[in-house]
């Protein structure tokens, strides 16, 4: 008796301390989380006011892929790779530097146009201050480890809008195929204490109900596999896409900085090829997706190309928000071909292909729940695991 109450005793201090850990981790990252964003929405909005502020771009990764080299080389490309690079090989240790060179870079970046997203800068910068929140506590490398998890989930969750796929998101990812359990409580309390701390500060999410989910018959299902098979493949083409920008980058033989001015000569060459469109986070395009408009069969593909010479030639940002450009852009074509509701594949293909891009599918899956509704669910669930399954151990995070 004696034993087992000592046991539920130990049991019980433990959750309690991971419970004000993750709490604090949540409340800090959220705050830094909103300071980010809102320095990036600052930034977007004053370039807008001119029209042809791409034409910076060449100076914007030039000026990135500077920085990086020469204060924080882990601050390079998506963000959310060097953390679980950090979590697998040295027990979640970041250097301080990366937190404010990953801030002012993905500004630098998305604002001026390149095609990025935000959330894999807020994982690092939430990983980051993680990080020193456990040096400065003098916590063991597992304690870090687990906080440097909670701080990845807090990133995300402040970003999405969605506590609880954020939060599993941030668990998932580090691992293909897997959860690391020991950490899904105050990873979930972090994202959670994270987003209300955003959203109290002013930030607001996208939420984007689904209006229309047809009943459930045996060839809408049948659609739905087949839809999952197709944002499978475009996942691969994704990975395929950016493993081929950085075999590019590398067999250009100069330094990063000037590879930056190449990869921004590229984008406004492709920019006066195609339109402006594929330029920053794009989130116009995946609004307009989910609400019914229709979109050409190259729209993905070509946000794929935009994507991996931003990333590939010293830009700095995420990756997600473009997983979202072209799982909706694919959605939309794709239900034009099957005859299917344009915003609710749009909807299923946002949340498939992340979950094959990422190797998230239970994220991915939840997430659809928090964006769109718990109608398309089910539909949605189905697509996400088929496209998960057709990626295999193949993901936008390698490490």
């Amino acid at each position: 008796m004696k034993k087992r109450i000592a046991e539920q005793t130990v049991l019980f201090i433990s959750v309690l301390k991971w419970f004000l850990l993750a709490t604090a981790i949540g409340v800090i990252v959220g705050f830094a989380a909103t300071v980010f964003l809102k320095l990036l929405n600052w930034s977007i909005a004053l370039s807008w006011r001119f029209p042809y502020s791409f034409l910076l771009l060449p100076v914007a990764l030039f000026l990135s892929a500077f920085l990086i080299k020469w204060l924080a080389p882990d601050a390079e490309g998506h963000g959310t790779e060097k953390v679980i690079e950090a979590i697998h090989k040295s027990s979640g240790k970041i250097k301080a530097a990366v937190i404010p060179v990953k801030l002012i870079t993905t500004i630098t970046t998305i604002a001026l146009g390149g095609s990025a997203g935000k959330e894999g800068p807020c994982a690092q910068i939430g990983g980051g201050l993680s990080s020193l929140f456990a040096d400065f506590f003098k916590l063991g490398d597992l304690e870090r480890k687990k906080l440097v998890i909670c701080g990845i989930s807090a990133g995300f969750a402040s970003v999405f809008g969605t506590p609880i796929a954020g939060a599993l998101f941030g668990v998932e990812v580090l691992f293909v195929g897997s959860l690391l359990y020991d950490v899904l409580l105050p990873s979930f309390i972090a994202g959670v204490t994270s987003y209300h701390v955003s959203n109290a500060l002013g930030i607001t999410y996208f939420y984007h109900p689904l209006k229309f989910v047809p009943q459930f018959t045996e060839f809408f299902f049948i659609q739905i596999c087949f839809a999952g098979i197709f944002f499978g493949l475009c996942a691969l083409f994704l990975i395929e896409i950016l493993e081929f920008g950085k075999w590019l980058a590398r067999k250009i033989k100069i330094a990063a900085p000037f590879k930056g001015l190449v990869g921004g000569v590229a984008l406004i060459g492709l920019t006066f090829l195609f339109s402006k469109e594929y330029l920053g986070l794009g989130l116009g395009t995946i609004e307009s997706c989910l609400e019914g408009g229709k979109i050409g069969w190259g729209a993905p593909f070509i946000k794929m190309f935009f994507t991996s010479l931003t990333l590939n030639f010293g830009g700095s940002g995420g990756i997600v928000t473009p997983i979202f450009f072209i799982g909706a852009t694919a959605g939309s074509f794709l239900a034009g071909v099957l005859g299917v509701d344009h915003a609710t594949l749009a909807g299923i293909g946002l949340v498939s292909l992340l979950a094959g891009a990422a190797n998230t599918p239970i994220a991915a899956s939840v997430m659809a729940i928090e964006l769109f509704g718990p109608e398309v669910a089910p539909y949605a669930a189905v697509s996400c695991v088929i496209s998960f399954l057709m990626t295999g151990h193949r993901s936008v995070y390698p490490s």
